[in-house]
């Protein structure tokens, strides 16, 4: 299940790196005015039109589609070969937990491989993957837990916690996302800006707030 907003650029990507190992693929769109849509059904996924913001988009994804352990995976984030065989491993092992793959920038640049180190130490450290890492998760775990919030920001934050983070297993697999706002806004301005909106959200400012600031 993709999110997306104007993703053309990246989401050609996304789908074929999964669509040959998914049962489906859906895509909720928030509105795009590019080739989003056309693109996605031209490589046989099915779109349907949402609620801007990637919670409502989300949520009302997991809706549309109809199996029984979803994937969650931003429009600008690719999985590497391979990740289906972890996957099923994953999937035939331990349904009442989730997963999340590991990040990675498509970026030579050595600031990428800092930030992926950095994100590594999160994730052992709090047990916090964003949603640009992927997450794998049974239909019946995600309805236990409420399923995805209506936030336009922090979703992915909001849904891990409420996982915890004993329910939380690592895959070795990579999700390798574009370095493009990284590389549009600097690497030390992009990181302290989605470490000030992380700060932010744990003193209580509303989701709505942070999407401003966010960009």
């Amino acid at each position: 299940m993709i999110p997306a907003l104007d993703g053309g650029a990246t989401i050609a990507g996304t789908i074929a790196a999964v669509s040959d190992e998914a049962d489906e693929v859906v895509v909720s769109d928030g509105g795009s005015t590019d080739a989003t849509c056309a693109i996605a059904a031209g490589l046989g996924a099915r779109s349907i039109v949402a609620a801007r913001g990637r919670g409502e988009q989300i949520a009302a994804g997991v809706a549309a589609s109809t199996g029984d352990w979803l994937l969650l995976l931003h429009a600008d984030t690719r999985l590497d070969p391979g990740w289906r065989e972890e996957a099923s491993w994953f999937m035939g092992a331990r349904s009442d937990r989730a997963a999340y793959f590991r990040f990675a920038l498509d970026s030579a640049d050595i600031r990428a491989r800092r930030i992926e180190q950095l994100v590594a130490w999160r994730c052992r450290r709090f047990g916090l993957p964003y949603g640009d890492q992927g997450l794998l998760i049974s239909r019946c775990l995600l309805a236990r837990l409420g399923g995805v919030r209506p936030l336009p920001l922090m979703e992915d934050v909001d849904l891990v916690r409420r996982i915890g983070r004993t329910r939380l297993v690592a895959l070795d697999s990579r999700a390798v996302t574009s370095a493009a706002r990284w590389e549009r806004q600097g690497w030390r301005r992009r990181s302290a800006r989605n470490l000030l909106c992380l700060t932010l959200y744990f003193a209580g400012v509303p989701p709505r707030v942070l999407r401003r600031l966010y960009g």
